[in-house]
């Protein structure tokens, strides 16, 4: 792995040796969100420079080179790709002139240095832009106070400049004045009609580490001295330790220290396996401290919040109760979802070395800042003697958002006076906890004289609601008499953000209940969003935070790219549109019944509407991932609790999506000049409903719970009309 403190150099991909830079170059010091600082004063000596001093930075080598730090998480949602390509774009240098670099924790400099939420992009997209095209404005009037003309009379293209005379230089003969000059306040950026990088397929930038092997991850991180560190946690939520006799341990071969951290004990050895085995030669007494909690005792809990009247209200819009009393007819279902983990490739892993003067922290985390931070108050120092570098994730899911194994390798390594790398096991991965809580939903609506008059949908969630933050998402607005309530049961379980949170769930229980109003109606499924989109489409009520005329638009290209309708015989397809993460997405799935009779996922068209799209290749490997990741989670993935422990720990009692279990999946984008919105998580919501209700066409049979295989056939079939 390249670290901010090691020499430069490039990639094969590249083509460059590293001498090349040796002889300087220009470093402009742009914060990539807040644009050009002018009293930023880089040194020009590329092979003097400690990269630790900088982190937001555009680096131009005398040959034209240029090195792009990408300051945000990289968890595989390509934005240490894409982030580059837009500040590229705007600096004008061909893409192949680029080399991509992660940058490490800059609070003086960064702003939102956060992986999470499919913002990435969206915040970054104006300053970015800026900071290409600032210093585009400055290599021009360099070169044209070389040549004694006016700025204005010069243009800039792929790393050339040229003048009225016709007469070049290049971005490398006018580095070293660049970097002199007073840095611009307006420049002019680009027309999208002109891009050459933006909107062009790019492929990820660490492919080539990636597929040989190279270090880039958490867990490839290495430094001298460095200890490995393996935890013992309690075994169930509810218990915490009395006691443990570490004897056996310290006789393993390699482990050289254990130590004890509130309710933890922590194994720090020459390697993980020595580890590994020390911690399992652990004996520990454990007490019960709180309730050991279990899936049936959730699941009547949840049951009995619904039935309930204690609810906190989140939206009444019209009056509901009227509306429901008036009705020719009132339908209502319930919905309901498990606990699940996040189960990323790479499990949690961190380096931290406590020093008397300083804290250094290596490895995967979404959220560099806010977990120094803590760090910081944790050990009682200041926010500044810690460094915090980041590695490419395998996976972050939300789990990486919580710094909860960063502190575990802080407090231990501050405990034992030696740098050490926390490492869990998929075991502890599972079990350690933060999980996406289990739900209930009930919805209600109304139907008087054939049309949808009233919709009343209560949530029920453990520890935290999840539809509490949106209640200005679709169908808001669509629906005069509508209205949320939320509540929730405490729990000793910890539970926190899974890809796509508040939606993940949400869309697929409201979908599957619009697909049955629609059958209830006569009504076409695709026809009857589109209608009910009619209500709030031009609107400007900030209480409306979707756009009804851009989810029309994605609704009506899947359908039209899904041939919606006119599916061939034995093929049975399911609609749903969902907008999340200030993007919105609709999507067809495709059902066949196997030889043995099951319904099989074959095929999902999507069509997704996020403005400009940057990196056609990776929005569409982020699409097509959410799909697969929100199908397999839906169909297969089941975890619960029996007396505070997790009834699943490895993968050969939790199921995820196989292999020969993925559709094939189309993705369609909206083409449009706005402002390019994210894409890591829109593509999951939907892909969940869109499945269940091609199953009910193939079935006949409504899904409400999931996983689907712990259900489909066994559940009463529900009779659809239409």
């Amino acid at each position: 792995m390249e670290t901010q403190n090691t020499p430069f150099t490039f990639s094969r991909r590249n083509f460059l040796k590293t001498s090349a830079l040796a002889s300087g170059g220009m470093l402009i010091g742009f914060n990539l969100f807040t644009a050009c600082k002018s009293e930023v004063q880089p040194p020009v000596d590329i092979a003097n420079l400690n990269f630790n001093d900088f982190n937001a930075f555009i680096k131009i080598a005398d040959n034209g080179m240029v090195t792009i730090f990408s300051p945000n998480p990289e968890i595989g949602q390509g934005v240490k790709t894409s982030m580059p390509m837009i500040i590229a774009e705007e600096l004008d240098v061909p893409w192949e002139h680029v080399h991509v670099a992660q940058g490490i924790l800059d609070n003086k400099n960064y702003q939102r240095q956060v992986a999470g939420g499919s913002q990435s992009i969206r915040f970054g997209w104006d300053a970015l832009r800026q900071t290409g095209a600032t210093a585009r404005q400055m290599l021009v009037n360099a070169a044209a106070a070389k040549w004694g003309v006016d700025a204005s009379t010069c243009s800039a293209s792929d790393g050339i400049i040229t003048n009225a005379n016709g007469e070049t230089l290049g971005y490398g003969d006018v580095v070293k004045e660049a970097a002199a000059l007073e840095v611009p306040e307006d420049v002019t950026l680009k027309d999208p009609k002109d891009y050459k990088i933006i909107g062009t397929d790019a492929v990820n930038v660490d492919i080539d580490k990636i597929i040989t092997g190279e270090p880039l991850f958490g867990l490839d991180y290495k430094a001298e001295g460095m200890k490995y560190a393996v935890v013992l946690r309690p075994p169930a939520f509810g218990k915490k330790l009395v006691s443990y006799d570490d004897t056996a341990t310290r006789a393993v071969n390699g482990v050289v220290d254990v130590v004890r951290f509130g309710d933890k004990v922590a194994v720090l050895a020459n390697n993980t396996w020595a580890a590994m085995k020390g911690k399992k030669a652990l004996t520990a007494e454990w007490e019960v401290d709180s309730d050991l909690e279990s899936t049936e005792e959730h699941d009547k809990i949840l049951t009995e919040i619904l039935d309930g009247n204690k609810f906190d209200e989140r939206r009444n819009d019209g009056n509901v109760k009227a509306a429901f009393a008036a009705a020719d007819k009132v339908i209502e279902r319930t919905y309901e979802s498990p606990f699940l983990p996040h189960n990323c490739m790479e499990p949690m892993n961190f380096y931290a070395d406590v020093k008397a003067d300083k804290i250094h922290l290596v490895g995967p985390i979404q959220t560099p800042s806010g977990t120094a931070r803590r760090v910081a108050e944790k050990l009682g120092r200041s926010e500044d003697e810690v460094l915090l570098e980041m590695t490419r994730m395998g996976g972050g899911f939300g789990r990486r958002l919580y710094g909860d194994f960063v502190m575990e390798a802080a407090e231990i390594s501050n405990l034992a006076g030696q740098p050490v790398k926390v490492v869990y096991t998929r075991e502890d991965d599972m079990g350690a906890g933060i999980y996406r809580p289990a739900i209930k939903y009930r919805i209600a609506a109304s139907i008087k004289d054939g049309k949808l008059t009233g919709y009343h949908l209560k949530e029920a969630a453990i520890n935290r609601n999840m539809y509490g933050l949106i209640p200005h998402f679709f169908p808001a607005g669509c629906i005069e008499n509508y209205r949320v309530d939320t509540a929730n049961y405490q729990s000793n379980i910890t539970i926190g953000a899974w890809r796509a949170p508040y939606t993940n769930f949400l869309a697929f229980a409201e979908q599957s209940f619009f697909d049955e109003l629609a059958r209830e109606l006569e009504q076409d499924p695709v026809q009857l969003r589109i209608d009910l989109l009619q209500n709030v489409k031009g609107t400007t009520d900030e209480n409306i935070q979707y756009s009804g005329d851009r989810m029309e638009g994605v609704i009506k290209l899947a359908a039209e790219k899904a041939n919606w309708g006119n599916a061939p015989e034995g093929v049975y397809q399911g609609f749903a549109a969902y907008y999340s993460h200030n993007t919105h997405v609709a999507e067809v799935a495709e059902v066949e019944m196997d030889s043995y009779g099951k319904p099989v996922v074959k095929r999902v068209v999507v069509a997704a509407d996020c403005g400009i799209v940057v990196n056609p290749t990776g929005a569409k490997n982020q699409i097509e991932g959410g799909v697969i990741d929100g199908i397999g989670h839906a169909m297969y993935s089941d975890f619960g609790f029996a007396e505070g422990a997790p009834t699943a720990t490895n993968f050969d009692r939790y199921q995820l999506i196989r292999m020969n279990d993925t559709p094939k999946v189309e993705t369609y984008f909206v083409e449009n000049e706005l402002s390019p919105t994210g894409l890591g998580e829109p593509g999951l919501p939907p892909a969940g409903g869109a499945v269940a209700n091609a199953i009910a066409a193939a079935t006949g049979q409504r899904l409400t719970q999931q996983p689907f295989v712990k259900y489909m056939g066994e559940a009463e079939v529900q009779e659809i009309k239409g």
